[in-house]
């Protein structure tokens, strides 16, 4: 029996899903819906249910998070946390809500299909990966997300979106969708390639491939200086990788 995979991509702003089969075919138009706010685990919950009725049966999911996710556990997440969404005040008791909730399980046991929950970087980087070599992804969204794959399988995640870059700014702040509006495409731009130049060294990947929604606000001069190690691919894969992420070890 084939695969029919429901493939959840959350993030700051929206919330698009689709349900694909195993080659990767999309057996419905994505849905996109708001970013709710204020957003608790059980919202998000609700959220999931809702946008499942409006597509075709699945038999397993896959969910793709911002922030720190551990074996489907939220050990820390951005955005949601806030009253209001990106770049507004915390609230305390959404903070301690989402801290250690198990999503992974919370979500098999509301669907009754197995689930894989990751960070929503690591989905997207399963559907771009060549699996051969040291390949890093980076996907602009709302902020930074990152994920890091070594032949083929998912390293261990960490946010380096939160790295301090200038003073007291973290790369998140730096190129997230705030500083795109502020500044315009062409100088956001420059701050993609000097980001990609100072990352480099700490990484001396193989591939770098860079997604999310914002990828397509890079400048062609900016792609074309940042060398032929640096792949640009489509914001898409934040859902096809939904299914290849069962198949790369990232369980």
């Amino acid at each position: 029996m084939e695969n029919m995979t429901l493939c959840i991509d959350c993030g700051g702003l929206g919330i698009k899903a689709s349900v694909l089969d195993d080659q990767g075919t999309m057996h419905a138009q994505p849905i996109v819906v708001p970013t709710p706010y204020p957003l608790s685990p059980q919202r998000l919950l609700e959220v999931f249910e809702e946008i499942a009725e409006r597509l075709p049966r699945s038999n397993r999911i896959t969910i793709g998070i911002p922030g720190m996710i551990r074996h489907g556990v939220v050990v820390a997440t951005p955005h949601y946390i806030n009253v209001k969404g990106p770049r507004t005040k915390p609230d305390p008791e959404l903070k301690a809500a989402w801290q250690g909730f198990d999503m992974k399980t919370a979500v098999e046991k509301k669907f009754n299909q197995p689930a894989l929950v990751l960070n929503d970087s690591e989905v997207h980087g399963a559907g771009v990966v060549s699996g051969s070599g040291y390949e890093v992804v980076f996907t602009l969204g709302t902020g930074l997300g990152s994920s890091i794959f070594d032949g083929g399988k998912l390293a261990s995640h960490i946010e380096f979106s939160h790295s301090i870059v200038r003073r007291s700014t973290t790369y998140d702040m730096w190129i997230g969708e705030h500083e795109r509006r502020r500044l315009g495409n062409t100088f956001w731009s420059r701050r993609i390639r000097t980001m990609i130049e100072e990352f480099r060294p700490v990484f001396l990947w193989d591939r770098v491939y860079i997604g999310g929604g914002n990828s397509r606000c890079i400048k062609p001069i900016d792609i074309e200086r940042m060398g032929d190690d640096v792949v640009i691919v489509p914001n898409s894969a934040g859902i096809t990788g939904g299914v290849r992420a069962w198949q790369l070890g990232t369980e």
